[in-house]
């Protein structure tokens, strides 16, 4: 008969002892449970003890998570948590170094764990870490461990950075200033005084006093990319909590100090691997130098400012003097505004006071500022635009402001332009780093294009919408394959010519409809059954593969990994914690499963817990756009299996893979272009013989039948 279903058969072992092989009546309290076995080993005190996950961080066991243990677990007998946070937390205050060491390093083994920390937390551990910290005794390993360690402990949340004493933040950035230092040591000082800026305001100006932006730059010159890591993540977060006013003065200093061209050169160009945290404070620090444009994108023009009125002046003169200064000399007041109105209509302004159409916000004075900017870097090509298409009949001219004023506007789109930073995304463009007033610069290759795509596609006034369609999709498309410098987009988008755009659309539509004619459809049908059956082993064997999911707080982007799996009979999902840098662990080091028929159901999104417990911020948006999870029976009651999936393809795969598992259909968009990739191939394969034979939509007419009936074919004459 099998065994209830609260029952597991679980090994407990012990140092110097033979392992006890029992059967875990889950009803049953906990501490009667330790009681029966530790009088199986003629223990006295059973309190002392407590049972821990022998794989893996060792997980103390507890009432919450009792139910995480399964059939075949193996488990171990060890001091319980609170008797072994004294004994760590006294052996810190040893006189010996070596004690102090021994006892941190312990420490740091247990920290992951929330059951231990928090008895850590309440015997004033963290005070008596911070105590070695600011001491500062050892500036080495007993250093590193004690930092890694305070780190550990307050990732659990159970104190707020926010009260961090401002002594120890300042020792804390002792460290970071110091020059003669362990390299363990800097990082970890860096990586809590990130948290700090984060998290505290207060303290997060105290850090930007006391750490000079030069201390940061030595720190990203050193060729140790953990250093460097680090250090990029204070520079973004002190560039986020400034104010713009401060933010924009930062940015000046440290362009002035050649930063990007050290990043562009040294870290986006490295040997090494550029590494997915280092990517994503690129991101960052791209997307806080774009929001620089923010205030010019949202302030309209002034019609009262002298100073715009100039720039708006200098703009006209720069394409019509010195010819419109001759024409006009000696002529009345009323003649010479008659004559600059019309100058300025010539220039592609709606108005003849070119101050109504930049009231417009976005993009505001960011319009004007890139029309000037284009007619001071390149005057001869600024000339070429507008006598050129002043030339042309009315109807086929390019308006030049009309055109940068929209231009300005699908740049701010394309480039997020005063969104906020997401908190996992790597979407960054090297070429941003690589040049001087990068957005200006790009508006001047843009609005080249732009002036060719409309002599392309000769277009007129009426057609000017689908003309800036044509060059979204051109400059999307170049700025999707991330060219590393401003050149090499210059040659890519000017190859995307119109007639270009015109094949890929049509190849794109062809690979997405295919042919519509009924005999199609219906072989495309009979192939379906298929193809969804070769869909479902490819998730499933993906599933097999396995995936590192990053660990992510509603706080901000953890560095955190864990690995899951599902076993190759398909009937247990593996997983377990495992170490930023090294490989994927093979199934059978995994020390967490969950049986597949366990599983009541998948969710997605707003439905996730973690989701749920997060709220609905703009910045976790795209964690939710990633995040799913397993319910499953936890004893009598419902737990989850929480993800976030590091890519959109992987959210797709997985939640395919599992729907798949629990008998669901594949709903996902991936599977849609999966399959109908599959089909369009396949339908191909199957036409191969009748290529270039028309198919008709309707199937030919059936013959009348014939007039005589009396017709056989006698089977029993032999053949001569």
């Amino acid at each position: 008969m099998a065994p209830p279903r609260n029952v597991v058969k679980i090994a407990v072992q012990m140092r110097d002892a033979i392992p006890q092989l029992i059967q875990l009546d889950q009803a049953k309290p906990l501490a009667a449970v330790l009681k029966e076995v530790c009088d199986a080993w003629s223990l006295p005190h059973s309190e002392r003890y407590a049972l821990q996950f022998a794989d893996g961080h060792r997980r103390y066991i507890t009432e919450n998570n009792r139910m995480e243990i399964k059939n075949g677990s193996i488990l171990c007998l060890s001091t319980a948590p609170d008797r072994e946070a004294e004994r760590l937390l006294w052996g810190l205050q040893s006189e010996s170094r070596e004690g102090r060491r021994e006892a941190l390093r312990h420490l740091l083994l247990l920290a992951p764990d929330l059951t231990f920390a928090r008895e850590v937390i309440s015997r004033d551990g963290l005070q008596r870490l911070g105590t070695i910290i600011e001491d500062g005794d050892d500036l080495g390993e007993v250093l590193a461990l004690a930092l890694r360690a305070f780190l550990e402990l307050m990732e659990h949340g159970v104190v707020s950075w926010e009260t961090l004493s401002i002594p120890f933040v300042r020792k804390v950035v002792c460290y970071v200033n110091m020059n003669l230092m362990d390299a363990s040591v800097q990082p970890l000082a860096l990586g809590l005084l990130e948290n700090v800026t984060l998290s505290s305001p207060t303290l997060g100006q105290l850090v930007k006093s006391e750490v000079p932006l030069d201390r940061l730059l030595v720190h990203l010159q050193v060729m140790n990319q953990q250093l460097q890591t680090k250090a990029m993540a204070l520079l973004t977060a002190l560039l986020q909590g400034a104010t713009p006013a401060e933010r924009k003065h930062m940015f000046d200093y440290l362009w002035q100090r050649n930063l990007r061209q050290f990043i562009y050169k040294n870290i986006i160009h490295s040997a090494a691997p550029l590494g997915d945290e280092m990517a994503h404070h690129l991101y960052v620090l791209q997307a806080l130098m774009l929001g620089l444009l923010e205030p010019r994108m949202r302030t309209p023009l002034d019609p009262y400012s002298q100073e715009q009125r100039e720039q708006l002046q200098a703009l006209r003169q720069a394409a019509f003097e010195p010819e419109g200064e001759s024409v006009g000399t000696g002529l009345s007041a009323d003649r010479r505004r008659s004559l600059c109105a019309r100058e300025f209509r010539k220039l592609g302004f709606s108005n003849s006071n070119p101050a109504q159409d930049l009231e417009r916000v976005p993009p505001g004075l960011l319009a004007l500022d890139n029309m000037l900017y284009f007619s001071r870097q390149a005057p001869s090509a600024y000339s070429r635009f507008v006598l050129e298409n002043s030339s042309r009949e009315d109807k086929h001219e390019c308006p030049f402001a009309r055109s940068s004023i929209q231009l300005t506007v699908l740049l701010c789109d394309l480039l997020h332009v005063g969104e906020p930073c997401s908190e996992t995304a790597q979407d960054f463009s090297p070429m941003f780093f690589g040049q001087d007033q990068s957005f200006h610069e790009l508006f001047c290759v843009s609005i080249q294009l732009l002036n060719k795509t409309w002599k392309e596609m000769r277009a007129t006034q009426e057609d000017f919408d689908k003309v800036m369609q044509v060059v979204r999709e051109q400059l999307a498309r170049t700025l999707a394959l991330k060219p590393s410098s401003l050149e090499l987009f210059r040659t890519k988008v000017n190859a995307l010519t119109y007639g270009e755009v015109l094949r890929l659309r049509q190849t794109e539509r062809l690979h997405q409809e295919g042919t519509l004619a009924p005999p199609i459809l219906e072989l495309r049908e009979k192939l379906k059954p298929e193809l969804l059956g070769l869909i479902r082993q490819q998730r499933l064997l993906r599933l097999c593969e396995g995936t590192l999911f990053h660990k992510i707080s509603s706080r901000r982007r953890q560095d955190k990994l864990w690995f899951c799996c599902l076993s190759p009979n398909h009937k247990v999902l593996q997983y377990g914690d495992v170490e930023e840098g090294v490989g994927p662990p093979t199934p059978e080091s995994l020390p967490e499963q969950l049986p597949v028929a366990d599983i009541r159901a998948l969710l997605t999104g707003k439905d996730c817990p973690h989701v749920r417990e997060k709220g609905s911020g703009k910045q976790n948006k795209d964690i939710c756009e990633l995040a799913f999870s397993v319910s499953y029976d936890h004893g009598e009651e419902e737990a989850y299996l929480n993800f976030i999936a590091p890519s959109k393809r992987e959210f797709h795969l997985w939640t395919d893979g599992l729907s798949a598992l629990l008998g669901n259909p594949m709903g996902s968009e991936q599977t849609r272009l999966d399959l109908e990739q599959l089909l369009t191939m396949e339908t191909k394969l199957r036409l191969l013989e009748l290529e270039n034979v028309p198919i008709p939509e309707q199937p030919p007419p059936v013959p009348p039948p014939p007039t005589n009936f009396n017709f056989c074919y006698d089977c029993s004459i032999a053949e001569p």
